[in-house]
């Protein structure tokens, strides 16, 4: 599952040949937050303990997760919010501002071949297209160090950070952009507790 999410092919090699097959696609994944589901609280008697919270989340792949762009903590939702008559933004408006950051990106790498989308960026898009600023590399480089993030995690902020500036139709990644980016990466967090 590694090598197609990070070259998007896959190889099957035999005796006499090997044939590569095209394999770009969205990998979309959910878990529980621990065998029972209720992570760790220490005021709730049902939680599991922390220690059987840690176990279970060990068990995924550091590399596996290092190639996976989000990872987001889903609490659960509360009475209150779920019974409320307030109506958020609709699909239409959504998929409409989705439509147009897509099309920001098809012009930035319409030179490119192959590339159509930040997620796609090589380490040298990265450099052209990724500049950040003096406080974004403070922020960037207080939080790889705290949470102990891989060189592949840091692309992935980047490439995270690049999308959320052109969702706000920003020319450049500034400080919030990478903020938010960093906190789609909860999953990397050291001991993730």
């Amino acid at each position: 599952m590694r090598q197609p999410l990070e070259d998007r092919c896959v190889t099957i090699s035999r005796a006499k040949m090997t044939v590569d097959y095209p394999a770009g696609f969205m990998l979309v994944a959910s878990m529980n937050p621990s065998p029972s589901g209720n992570f760790f609280d220490p005021n709730d008697p049902n939680s599991d303990p922390e220690y059987v919270v840690k176990r279970y989340l060990n068990k995924i792949s550091g590399p596996l997760m290092d190639r996976i762009d989000l990872h987001i903590e889903v609490p659960a939702v509360k009475f209150d919010e779920l019974s409320s008559k307030e109506k958020g933004e609709t699909s239409k408006v959504i998929r409409e501002r989705v439509l147009k950051t897509r099309d920001i990106q098809e012009k930035r790498f319409i030179n490119y071949e192959g590339v159509y989308h930040n997620a796609q960026m090589t380490a040298k898009l990265l450099d052209k297209f990724c500049e950040i600023d003096d406080s974004g590399q403070t922020l960037l480089k207080l939080a790889m160090n705290k949470m102990g993030l891989s060189a592949r995690s840091y692309a992935r902020i980047l490439k995270v950070s690049r999308t959320i500036a052109d969702l706000e139709n920003s020319k450049d990644i500034k400080p919030n952009h990478i903020a938010e980016a960093i906190q789609y990466r909860s999953m990397d967090r050291n001991g993730m507790m």
